[in-house]
């Protein structure tokens, strides 16, 4: 596995595949086992990089706390590690966040960006009180409960979840106390207008509590589609794969226009 060090931080990245390139950004104690599917599928098409944020997996700890910043900046350094100009941003939850504040900072960098369930904001109470939750157990130091939970939920068999949640209790609890705060307090959705890259949004049709942070995206971003996968909630990555990768596939072949690398 690759390992770039960025400042006394080790950043765990993987890249498969050839052509345009493709970062995958996961939310908070998840980790780059996550776009398991999307590593093993899209990398027959494209040039797939996922990466284990700061703290997280096998990532090292950052005595740098974690903002969604410091991410859009660990990304460009992947890409400069790699020698790659421009790639598609690709965020799941609240990665899909740090989507938003790469295209808002950083547009420079990219070609557009795929929001997988994702947000500009934390509006509602149960979505509040989820990450709050997150909040409080990496406080605690309970990571592997956070681990256990989560990769239950976003793994579809057994080998898929042994893989996650062995990387998942890895890490570290105070980088995923900060992202999860990250999360909490995070708004774009004033700034959204001025991010003229493409994007697509992707949301699971059962995903209902999300399905108003579609709607804020959609209205407000000026260039974008949106897309609903039926039968599937928040966990699209995992649990709705091929029709994800389907839909990616299109995006980007749609709005490349430039020669693959």
């Amino acid at each position: 596995m690759p390992m770039l060090n960025i400042d006394g931080t080790t950043i765990n990245f993987t890249v498969k595949g050839e052509g345009i390139p493709l970062v995958f950004i996961h939310p908070p104690t998840l980790t780059s086992v996550n776009f398991q599917y999307q590593l093993e599928e899209l990398s027959q098409y494209f040039k797939v990089i996922t990466f284990d944020i700061r703290g997280h997996g096998k990532s090292s700890y950052s005595s740098t706390p974690i903002t969604y910043q410091l991410i859009v900046e660990d990304i460009k350094r992947i890409l400069d590690h790699l020698e790659i100009d421009k790639a598609f941003v690709c965020g799941y939850s609240t990665g899909g966040s740090i989507v938003l504040e790469f295209l808002l900072t950083s547009h420079h960098r990219a070609f557009g960006g795929v929001i997988i369930s994702g947000m500009s904001e934390v509006r509602d109470n149960y979505l509040k009180n989820k990450i709050s939750l997150g909040v409080k157990l990496a406080k605690a130091g309970l990571v592997p409960v956070l681990a256990l939970g989560i990769s239950k939920s976003n793994s579809t068999n057994f080998k898929l979840f042994k893989k996650m949640f062995t990387d998942a209790k890895q890490g570290d609890s105070r980088n995923i106390e900060q992202y999860y705060a990250c999360s909490l307090h995070y708004n774009c959705t004033n700034r959204l207008k001025n991010i003229n890259l493409p994007t697509i949004l992707i949301y699971g049709k059962k995903d209902e509590p999300f399905h108003p942070y579609a709607k804020i995206l959609h209205e407000q971003l000026p260039n974008n589609e949106l897309k609903f996968i039926e039968n599937v909630d928040h966990r699209v990555p995992t649990k709705a794969a091929n029709e994800l990768h389907t839909l990616i596939r299109q995006f980007v072949n749609k709005h490349h226009h430039v020669r693959s690398f």
